[in-house]
């Protein structure tokens, strides 16, 4: 007889652990089982060096502040996704209490956002969007300056050997940004689960999902190793797969599925060890994106701590692969086709052309060619000094003949199954997109658990920036607990 449990997580990253935090907080007495492929949880996207590290909160990322045609700049994103990142240090900061994860700095650190760029129409905008988010609440610390002298106390390898007679330049900084180190959040999550008796299955691929008579889904897997079959029923399925998430929900059959298709993009990073160059730098600077470039492919010099060691990260450039994920199927690309999406994916390739000539012109770079990107924010760089390192793979998600940004929930209309599709902003806002699944999928529980999310999240359902004393008051106890600047 094949066994029956109350959920099924798919896939060992940020997004799963986060969902069977809560559940387990929410509702203890639920069977959960979580379904990893690799031999480990946190070796896909999760991975530290697989994606930014980036505690993003629109503090330094210029994609969350458009600019329209007629030079007005959209600042409403930015304000979302920073409210939305302070949920996650809420309940990181509840968790840490509880001791569900370890000493803070094994997984989130200090590290000043700035934004970095040059010529005159960078300048301005730069400028006109630092006036507008100096305004908001949770911007408050924003520093805006035009002088060499500041940049180069802030960040000392924008400035060196930058010549005085260049294009003009400017930059913003938040001196209370952070560095967060997912794979390391995410092991600390699973293992706490494993710990309280959630069953967590690695080196096992899930291979198909059937709905059943009785409303529950069957989950066929494989063991990667041995490869023996096996099945699990489930009362609801979560499907945190990566890419991947697309091809299992497909196969699911739901109709929400219809329409949406994957692009993959893969990305590297140049990475230096050098002590003097670490030692010079400490901050996440992001800078322009290149024209056609995905919101993903913003260039950004960055401090990063892993495994209680530093190096500086730049990057990332672009590469293709037409798996949805770092170890996937070189079919993957093939194999999400469908009548449904076909020509929706048809229309994204002939109105992006931008991307794809964005895409070329990085598989064209060679390592002396990236490091002359690199010196676009470093001009002491030395070809040397850098190597290459491979990064994870991203889905960029399409639907309905456009390219979308951020990340989608896609679940079926009974709340039985749901799957997360899409990248950046991503993990940093993990708690807030579980949430929202919850609110979806739950429905009749939800109410009943909201005593005890806000018990988690103190001011979950509240505006921080609309309360200036309350947002004191919270990020003031957050980067307490969390041992992080205000």
């Amino acid at each position: 007889m094949t066994e029956t449990v109350d959920v099924v997580l798919i896939g060992g990253g940020i997004m799963s652990a986060t969902l069977g935090a809560f559940l387990h907080e929410l509702q203890p007495d639920w069977k959960i089982t979580a379904i990893e492929r690799l031999s480990d949880v946190a070796e896909e996207s999760s991975n530290a060096f697989n994606n930014a590290g980036t505690g993003h909160s629109a503090l330094c990322e210029l994609n969350y502040t458009p600019q329209a045609a007629d030079g007005s700049i959209d600042i409403s994103k930015a304000i979302s996704i920073n409210e939305q990142f302070q949920l996650s240090r809420q309940f990181w900061s509840s968790l840490v209490e509880r001791g569900v994860l370890s000493d803070p700095d094994t997984f989130i650190n200090t590290t000043p956002h700035m934004t970095f760029v040059r010529g005159e129409k960078n300048v301005d905008f730069l400028k006109r969007r630092y006036e507008l988010l100096k305004q908001q609440t949770l911007f408050a610390d924003m520093e805006y300056s035009e002088d060499s002298r500041v940049i180069n106390t802030w960040a000392p390898l924008l400035m060196q050997e930058r010549l005085k007679a260049d294009e003009p330049f400017a930059a913003t900084r938040v001196s209370g940004g952070t560095d967060v180190d997912f794979g390391s959040l995410t092991r600390q999550l699973f293992a706490q689960l494993s710990a309280d008796g959630v069953e967590v299955r690695t080196d096992t691929e899930v291979r198909n999902l059937k709905r059943q008579k009785d409303g529950t889904w069957q989950v066929k897997y494989r063991r990667t190793i041995g490869r023996a079959p096996g099945r699990i029923n489930a009362r609801f399925v979560f499907v945190g797969a990566g890419g991947w998430a697309l091809k299992l929900l497909q196969k699911s059959g739901i109709p929400e599925i219809k329409g949406y298709g994957c692009f993959p993009i893969g990305g590297q990073w140049l990475q230096t060890t050098d002590p003097k160059v670490v030692a010079a730098h400490h901050a996440k600077v992001y800078s322009k994106a290149t024209v056609g470039a995905p919101p993903m492919s913003v260039p950004h010099l960055d401090t990063r701590v892993v495994d209680g060691e530093a190096s500086v990260l730049f990057g990332p450039f672009a590469t293709f692969s037409p798996k949805f994920l770092k170890n996937g199927s070189m079919w993957d690309l093939v194999t999400q086709v469908r009548f449904s999406n076909i020509f929706s994916m048809l229309k994204v390739a002939f109105t992006n052309f931008d991307l794809i000539r964005y895409l070329f012109s990085e598989l064209a770079k060679n390592h002396h060619r990236k490091v002359d990107d690199l010196r676009e924010l470093m001009p002491s760089a030395r070809d040397e000094d850098w190597k290459l390192l491979q990064a994870g793979q991203r889905a960029q998600v399409m639907h309905q003949g456009q390219l979308k940004f951020g990340t989608e929930v896609v679940a079926h209309s009974d709340g039985s199954i749901a799957g997360l599709l899409g990248a950046s902003p991503g993990a940093s806002t993990a708690v807030p997109i579980m949430l929202t699944l919850l609110k979806t999928c739950f429905p009749d529980q939800f109410a009943s658990w909201e005593p005890k999310i806000r018990e988690l999240i103190p001011t979950y359902g509240q505006s921080l920036n609309d309360q200036p004393a309350l947002a004191l008051q919270t990020l003031t106890g957050t980067a307490q607990d969390l041992k992080i600047a205000l």
